[in-house]
């Protein structure tokens, strides 16, 4: 087997193949997000959305996880994990809603809502998780601010569009950092409204961290894996999809014969709706990664206790 210099791939290399051998070699287990390229998905151990990639990552006995996703998942990974080798293919996959929750800025909000608990997306850093007192996915964050009392205060952080949904649903006031989702945020209510014109018998499924005027368009609003659901049980033959492409792989693969239509972001010209943080993964990044075994990823001791626990208590409520 050929080989080239460290951070270089042998255009001939059976990617599939080593990163399959290596995989035994390691006993280690590649965890991806829907909204990996499809070689990845393809290749991966388990695919899923942030809860049950938490979930997976929580019960699995290998002794290397390779997370194929974002910098917070591989953390909340290590976290769970902190006697286990975590890599991340691409160091650089980071997330805008935790960059734009900075933690120090989180603490001085904090300051402002006194006796509030704090709910906080999975989309954050782990500094941002150790000032919480539970973590939230798409999937369960009504059900997590629903298991405090009416009377709680809540501040729910860092996506404000997640957070006004669950409001909505819940019919009550939430505090909200006014974060957002770089990919989210772009769809476009015009442009959905003139794609559903035009494909009058499709139906609209849309993730929560889209704006509302996005939102009250959809037919479903849920996280990737909901939307999934969705879509095998719909019996729609064409289904309008507002969220990162990136799924349309997994929901292409259980309903080939429906039309997937992608929503347009606010640019046709871009792939605005693209998740540039996910796209820096690549296949052959999975390989180096697992052959060099770097870039590895590691959180402080005292930081990680913190943020393990509002963690563990999201993984508690999700049984």
């Amino acid at each position: 087997m050929k080989e080239l210099v460290t951070g270089a791939v042998d255009p001939t290399l059976d990617l599939f193949r080593e990163i399959d051998r290596l995989r035994r070699e390691m006993n280690a287990v590649i965890l991806a997000h829907y909204y990996q390229e499809p070689d990845i998905q393809d290749i991966a151990d388990f695919i899923g959305d942030s809860l049950a990639l938490s979930q997976q990552a929580a019960a699995t006995e290998a002794d290397v996880i390779v997370f194929a996703g974002v910098h917070f998942m591989a953390e909340t990974a290590k976290i769970l994990n902190p006697d286990k080798q975590v890599l991340l293919p691409d160091l650089t996959a980071g997330c805008s809603l935790a960059d734009g929750c900075p933690p120090d800025e989180f603490a001085s909000f904090l300051e402002n809502y006194p006796g509030h608990k704090v709910v906080s997306y999975i989309n954050c850093s782990a500094a941002t998780k150790a000032m919480s007192d539970v973590i939230c996915t798409s999937s369960n964050a009504e059900k997590i601010v629903a298991s405090f009392p009416a009377d709680q205060p809540v501040v729910f952080a860092p996506d404000r569009y997640l957070g006004a949904w669950v409001s909505r649903r819940l019919g009550r006031e939430l505090v909200l950092w006014p974060g957002s989702c770089e990919v989210h945020e772009v769809f476009n209510e015009k442009k959905l409204v003139e794609l559903k014109i035009s494909h009058p018998e499709a139906k609209v499924a849309a993730h929560p961290e889209c704006p509302e005027a996005v939102l009250q368009h959809a037919d479903f609003i849920g996280s990737t894996s909901g939307i999934l659901a969705f879509a095998r049980g719909t019996s729609a033959q064409e289904i309008i999809v507002v969220t990162e492409p990136g799924i349309m792989h997994q929901m292409q693969k259980e309903n080939p014969d429906k039309v997937l239509i992608p929503a347009p972001g606010n640019d046709e010209t871009c792939n605005c709706n693209e998740c540039p943080y996910m796209k820096k993964n690549t296949l052959e990044k999975l390989y180096l990664c697992m052959r060099d075994r770097t870039p590895e990823i590691n959180v402080d001791a005292d930081m990680a206790r913190r943020a393990l626990a509002p963690i563990n208590l999201m993984l508690e409520l999700s049984r």
